[in-house]
């Protein structure tokens, strides 16, 4: 460890505060060259601490200039305390006492926003996880819960409105200057503290509750983008009225506030009752937002909304418990979500999202449990482990105990523990407490790391009619964890007879934690073995199995399907997802078998019946395209291969260019096989009607592109000229950036041409909208065509770029490095140099921003000798950088 590098911290050190703020009051007076907070705290000492000291140390940061401090009046003598870089420590304080400080900050230099800052000319906050601390001297941690109470002054004409937690109180003028005073009624820690100064606009709707109260809901933004939240204002009150009826949850105060704001480190933030939003997760208008845009805006809208009670009226105990919140959230937007579209569309990208984020995660450098045992940096934990495997802990419990008792569970957690900072542990008693349950042995999810495997063989006996699946379990060791024990996870699946009829059976009742007979027969068993047997009684003929229905558990699965199986479940699976998974899984297979032919020096053999089923989804989508009952979303979905890094991560050792030539092998045999039926389902889901953001014009929209993705991988004039009429004739944002991408990845020679003029065409038209220009940066960062080091290195050098917008630094730097798997791992090292380059600069900007984008670095262990050592070059080179951030040494360090 590099001399003054911080030290970790430690789950198992967890000690209750030793004092307590039960009210704060801060008066925050801004300015453009210096602000100043004054806060005045109540502090007694904590009951149930057991620390003897007189002292308090109290949390801040470098940037704090601090003015005066004051205990009940009287200012402290130098001698009376001491600040030593981030800590102020406060001698032989009494029992009870008022705690006045005084600092000066200059936000506009905080580039990176955490605390008090700006983001264009607006003041703004973001305090999770510890960004309080650079306001003011506190107790900056979730245990510590107090009532607030804000008064903002700011110039009236430069900062019209003024907001913060809770419910206005008071307003008034003084001379060029006015003031608001907030109060928040409900205790809370000051990670959910918000205040936002700017010349906003905003739109305004009610919302009446399930009791009958009016409350008011507002969203603010600046005014050129104040035509892009109604959107998200009914994404709002379709989250309240649905978190009513599903959680019986009612919203608490008399207004609910969202602020866009351009620059913002994260999606979006729960504070309580002014929520802050990153533009890109609130403006929505059909011209310049896509579909999976205004999908974005609703399930986020929806997670922050929800957070109001998974989250802020019950929080956290201590950072280690994340999870609490964020996968119990995540989860519920799932939900929401899943309610508001299609539920299997919405589970296949859910199970995508976390294969492609979190399995790699899992097996790198960083894996951790969804509740870590320590971290250096909190920031670094808000990773795909905690939000996206934390859901599916939650969703697990869900599937074992059923969705009534998994309700009468949480209705529990949120009558108990209204009120009070608690652990995961409190989350999985009160689901034990509801329903006389015991998850004892479930709690390993919370404490191992890892993506357990399932070995799965079967074997049919015809005489007596039983069939038997023998499921053994193990997992990956990870960092610090070699051995694990056995987890307790729901395996749903179900028996497919010859016809594609779900076949009744019989199972001994321990196996089963219940049976789902709607529309389907599902069994939900319980794993608990590292090696479990499972018998089935009265299975008149062999059946097919379709395994993990609805991907009951977070697993990786290793079972022997025969190729035809996986397209006779393609066809026929009752259950929408594993639909869609044996298709991926056939997909898998002959790409597989495509990558050991090029490893090999042989030529391209592709198994057709990969052909066959394509061909059959095309024939449903042609067939039946006008029946209201055909999925269109699921079949888009299905049409469209596995990622690149999914099947990288599917390998021992990823060979990056057999991987990308092997994928785009077998999509060109589907095109040159297929083109009639791709241009056929194309044109059968053109529409000249008007833009609707639905369902099913989602769906159709979706299908259609996905056909026109595989016509352009054509080198002939006929779909590029497709393509360039599908951009010039684009009414909404979707179609015309499907068609962009289109021709930005297309290889064809006679693509370059209208490629340079759609995209300047594009940039021309939409260089006042920051949204539209991020999607710009990305598209061409992602291309996997060659050349892209000259293109991305270019990109940052364009007037529109900067480092220090989160938004614009994501839209080229995270495209290349996350997307673009091919070029990032060219041969000469020269992507592993970019992101190092990058990572340095940002660590003097924005430390947060630069441990995020770090990770594609990390998982060297997963290439070839070559690659490994250029990866590890520059990750030793990063950790050489002087004054490297806590944010990026904790990740660089251990990785390396």
């Amino acid at each position: 460890m590099k001399e003054g590098q911080p030290k970790a911290i430690e789950l198992s050190e967890y000690r209750v505060p030793p004092y307590l703020i039960s009210t704060t009051e801060l008066q925050v007076d801004l300015n453009e060259d210096v602000s100043y907070v004054t806060s005045t705290l109540a502090i007694t000492k904590n009951p149930d601490s057991k620390s003897y000291s007189d002292d308090l140390v109290l949390n801040g940061s470098v940037d704090l200039d601090t003015q005066t401090i004051k205990i009940d009046g009287r200012e402290l003598l130098s001698n009376e305390y001491v600040i030593e870089g981030d800590q102020l420590t406060l001698f032989s304080v009494p029992q009870s006492f008022q705690l006045e400080t005084n600092v000066a900050l200059k936000p506009q230099e905080n580039t990176a926003l955490e605390g008090l800052y700006k983001s264009g000319d607006m003041f703004c906050t973001q305090c999770e996880a510890e960004g309080f601390r650079n306001i003011a001297w506190y107790l900056d941690r979730p245990d510590v819960m107090s009532q607030y109470r804000t008064t903002i002054r700011a110039d009236k004409a430069r900062y019209p409105i003024l907001l913060s937690n809770g419910n206005e109180v008071a307003r008034g003028d003084a001379g060029e200057k006015h003031w608001v005073t907030w109060e928040d009624p409900f205790k809370k820690p000051a990670y959910l503290f918000a205040m936002v100064a700017g010349d906003l606009k905003h739109v305004e709707d009610h919302f009446t509750t399930m009791s009958g109260r009016d409350v008011t809901l507002q969203i603010f933004t600046e005014s050129h983008n104040i035509d892009k939240v109604d959107f998200a204002m009914t994404a709002l009150k379709n989250s309240m009225a649905w978190d009513e009826k599903t959680y019986g949850r009612e919203y608490d105060l008399d207004i609910f506030m969202i602020v866009a704001v351009e620059s913002f480190n994260m999606g979006a933030m729960e504070n309580k009752g002014l929520n802050i939003f990153n533009t890109s997760c609130v403006l929505a208008r059909p011209d310049t937002t896509s579909d999976a845009g205004y999908q974005r805006v609703e399930a986020v809208v929806a997670h922050e909304y929800f957070h109001n009670w998974s989250g802020n009226r019950v929080t956290c105990r201590d950072w280690f418990q994340l999870s609490l919140k964020e996968g119990f959230t995540v989860f519920r937007d799932q939900q929401f979500s899943a309610d508001m579209g299609s539920e299997t569309v919405c589970r296949v990208s859910d199970v995508a999202t976390l294969r492609n984020s979190q399995f790699p995660e899992d097996a790198g450098p960083m894996a951790h449990p969804i509740r870590p045992g320590s971290y250096i940096e909190i920031n670094n934990f808000y990773t795909a482990t905690v939000y996206e495997k934390g859901a599916e802990v939650v969703r697990m419990i869900r599937t074992l105990l059923g969705e009534a008792n998994f309700r009468k569970g949480t209705d529990l957690y949120f009558d108990r523990h209204d009120g009070q900072a608690v652990t995961t542990e409190d989350f999985v008693r009160a689901m034990e407490d509801a329903n006389d349950a015991d998850l004892s042995q479930f709690r390993y999810w919370y404490s191992q790391a890892g993506t357990p495997v399932l070995n799965v063989s079967d074997a049919y006996d015809d005489a007596a009619k039983t069939y038997t699946l023998t499921i053994e379990q193990s997992c990956p060791a990870t960092p610090g964890q070699d051995d694990k024990q056995a987890f307790h996870m729901p395996i749903a699946l179900g028996l497919l007879g010859a016809e594609g009829q779900d076949i009744e059976f019989g199972i001994d009742g321990a196996d089963v934690a219940h049976v789902v007979t709607d529309n389907q027969y599902t069994a939900v068993l319980n794993l608990r073995e590292s090696s479990q047997q499972f018998i089935f009684s009265g299975v008149t003929e062999k059946p097919v199995v379709s395994l993990l229905r609805g991907f009951s558990a977070p697993v990786k699965l290793n079972f022997d399907s025969s190729r035809d199986d996986l397209q006779f479940l393609m066809q026929h699976d009752s259950d929408g997802f594993n639909r869609w998974e044996a298709g991926q899984r056939l997909a898998v297979a002959v790409i597989q078998d495509v990558v050991g032919q090029i490893q090999q020096g042989q030529a391209i053999d592709i198994d057709t019946r990969i052909v066959t089923a394509i061909s059959g989804l095309l024939d449903e989508a042609v067939n039946h395209s006008a029946d209201s009952q055909i999925d269109k979303a699921m079949l888009a979905d299905m049409l469209v291969m596995p990622t690149e890094a999914y099947l990288a991560e599917l390998t021992e050792v990823a060979d990056v260019d057999a991987i990308h030539e092997a994928r785009d092998a077998v999509r060109l045999l589907l095109l040159n096989k297929l083109k009639g039926l791709f241009l056929s389902v194309y044109k059968l889901n053109q529409s000249s009607a008007s833009y609707q953001m639905d369902s099913n014009d989602v769906a159709q929209r979706g299908l259609k592109n996905v056909c026109l993705s595989y016509l352009m991988m054509s080198s002939d004039t006929e779909a590029i000229d497709l393509c360039v009429g599908q951009f010039e004739a684009a009414d909404n944002m979707t179609d015309a950036s499907a068609a962009i991408r289109a021709l930005i990845n297309c290889p064809a020679e006679a693509a370059a041409v209208p490629r340079e003029k759609a995209l300047t065409t594009f940039y021309e038209r939409w260089s006042n909208e920051a949204l539209v220009i991020d999607q710009w940066f990305g598209m061409q960062a992602s291309c996997p065509l060659p050349g892209a080091i000259d293109r991305v290195k270019n990109l940052l050098r364009h007037d529109a770029f900067t480092m220090k917008n989160p938004n614009r630094m994501r839209s080229v730097v995270v495209s290349f490095a996350f997307q673009n798997t091919v070029n990032f791992h060219q041969k000469d090292g020269s992507g592993y140099e970019f992101l190092a380059d990058c990572v340095i600069e940002l660590n003097g900007i924005n430390p947060q921003m630069a441990a995020r984008v770090l990770s594609p670095l990390t998982r060297w262990r997963k290439y070839d000798a070559e690659r490994q050592a250029m990866m590890k070059a520059q990750l030793t080179r990063i950790l050489d950088e002087e004054k490297l951030s806590p944010d990026v040494f904790e990740i660089a360090s251990k990785s390396i």
